[in-house]
């Protein structure tokens, strides 16, 4: 950030008064503009034991699979987030039934949240930001072909354990990435 968008002066990299982190700062007006994670919200949709998943049709992974998921909107709750991403990604019409895992990802500044979800009926389609939709059993997920770290030990918790009495909380740092 080069300018402010109040007033259009300069800013300036600093720590403001009472905080503890350099934050940017208009030189003139002394807007401060706060940089904060993002969040990610999607769902682990099941279907009869078999999981959706999504063959990405964009950048970052191209043609690699995910679970259905992607940006939080404002004025938008991370419940809903998933819900419109399963259906952007998927079109698949899904309950969300527990969170089931949230994912720290610092190096990038992100917050990954993903919902257990049943789905109902084996109804789904490609979406824009999808090449290919497809149920897999678990001994059929491509674990080679996953996009996200993140996906991956959220499915692999899952495997290991489909109804957690508490939500995977958990980080995941750099060192630990093989495809983020």
């Amino acid at each position: 950030m080069k300018y402010c968008s109040q007033c259009a002066s300069i800013i300036e990299r600093r720590i403001p008064e009472g905080d503890n982190r350099e934050r940017d700062i208009c030189s003139v007006c002394n807007t401060i503009f706060y940089s904060n994670p993002r969040i990610v919200a999607g769902t682990l949709p099941v279907y009869q034991g078999k999981i959706l998943l999504c063959k990405r049709a964009i950048e970052p992974r191209l043609g690699y699979w995910t679970l259905p998921g992607g940006f939080m909107e404002n004025d938008e709750g991370t419940e809903q987030a998933a819900l419109r991403e399963t259906w952007e990604e998927a079109h698949a019409e899904v309950t969300i039934t527990s969170l089931f895992s949230m994912i720290s990802v610092t190096h990038i500044s992100q917050v990954h949240v993903f919902f257990l979800a049943d789905l109902p009926r084996p109804e789904f389609a490609s979406g824009p930001e999808s090449l290919q939709v497809e149920l897999f059993a678990p001994a059929d997920i491509p674990w080679q072909s996953l996009a996200f770290a993140t996906v991956e030990q959220t499915l692999r918790r899952y495997l290991d354990n489909p109804n957690p009495p508490q939500p995977h909380i958990f980080n995941i740092s750099r060192n630990q990435l093989s495809s983020e």
